[in-house]
């Protein structure tokens, strides 16, 4: 199956495309490398000895996407490209709608012109909001507390629209929890531009060194420990459960949703620990005052993934921390190519091949 991957070379999206490769798919990824490196790209394909043909788009250019993908002529399209800040969607509201949900519309047509109506979207737990009904469920009342969460769940609503108003779509909206980890071989990871947004590479960074302390939001909850717990879960275990849904839709049409997560969640200072006993560093933490719209445990229940996809999360957190440490140890700057952004699309492809 010919496969386009959008934010392919983000950190999710590098570990898909790596195992969509190694499953025998090809793949074509379309990114603006906005929060993003060619390196990971240029890795996968190291990892996998296999090519992958890069495009360098953004959705906002309607022509090009357009064009792109009826060059393309994909079957499928995994779709991860979007802003994903929950801080700066606050203070840039109009940002993360018009990149997110006018990007996806852009896509949607795009697809249309080419003639490919099955996709896969990168949604997100946000779209349960302040839901303190535990485990949370598909059939959890949504309800999204800020833009970031709000875009993802327009863009739900908006595929939900689609498959009604066309039987020839096949959607999965996935809703995942907190993806962490990185490729045991430590050569791709998440590589967060400026300071992280969420905590497990934050703490990478204060164990390596880059950061002074972790700031930990609310000693106070009602969780074993006082600190927030949530349903982290390894990228690999991520990137397999759109491998899975992606299996699924080449037999039926409609719009599907799926949790994935682990179905257990781990607090803040369990997190800390475990990067203390895995990479043997200190991990200096304080604990400040919580954040609004933080909620005291949040954690999957991955029940019809494991049902309808036969998907379920294999790693604990003990693999989780120690593949993260492996990627922050061996990359301890990230990628360090910023350099490859100035290079013209003939440059860029050049690069790619060298392995």
């Amino acid at each position: 199956m010919h496969v386009l991957v959008t934010g392919g070379a983000g950190y999710i999206g590098s570990h898909t495309v790596l195992q969509l490769l190694n499953e025998g798919h090809r793949v074509s990824v379309l990114d603006n490398f906005s929060n993003s490196s060619p390196e990971s790209i240029r890795r996968v394909m190291g990892l996998s000895n296999l090519s992958v043909d890069v495009y360098r788009v953004d959705l906002l250019d309607e022509k090009l996407v357009n064009n792109t993908l009826t060059s393309v002529k994909p079957d499928a399209v995994i779709h991860f490209a979007g802003l994903k800040a929950v801080g700066e969607s606050v203070t840039e509201p109009l940002k993360y709608y018009r990149n997110n949900v006018t990007g996806t519309l852009n896509l949607l047509d795009g697809m249309e012109v080419a003639g490919c109506r099955t996709l896969v979207f990168s949604s997100s737990a946000t779209v349960y909001g302040e839901s303190i009904a535990l485990p949370l469920v598909e059939e959890t009342p949504r309800s999204a507390t800020n833009p970031y969460g709000r875009t993802k769940l327009h863009i739900e609503e908006m595929l939900e629209e689609l498959g009604a108003s066309d039987s020839r779509w096949s959607i999965a909206n996935l809703r995942y929890f907190n993806p962490v980890g990185a490729h045991e071989s430590g050569q791709i990871g998440e590589d967060p531009q400026g300071v992280p947004n969420n905590l497990m590479p934050y703490v990478a960074q204060v164990a390596i060194g880059r950061r002074d302390k972790v700031s930990v939001y609310g000693g106070d909850y009602q969780t074993p420990d006082g600190t927030g717990v949530r349903d982290y879960i390894h990228v690999e275990d991520l990137a397999a459960g759109h491998l899975a849904a992606l299996d699924y839709l080449q037999t039926t049409t409609g719009v599907h949703v799926w949790n994935l997560g682990t179905g257990a969640g781990s607090s803040v200072l369990e997190v800390i620990e475990a990067f203390k006993r895995v990479s043997g560093q200190p991990v200096p933490f304080e604990i400040v005052a919580r954040r609004t719209g933080d909620v005291a445990e949040s954690y999957a229940n991955a029940e019809k993934a494991r049902l309808e996809l036969g998907w379920k999360a294999e790693r604990g957190l003990e693999q989780m921390v120690q593949d993260m440490w492996r990627w922050q140890k061996d990359n301890p700057m990230g990628f360090e190519a910023d350099h490859l952004l100035e290079l013209s699309d003939e440059e860029l492809a050049a690069y790619l091949q060298q392995r």
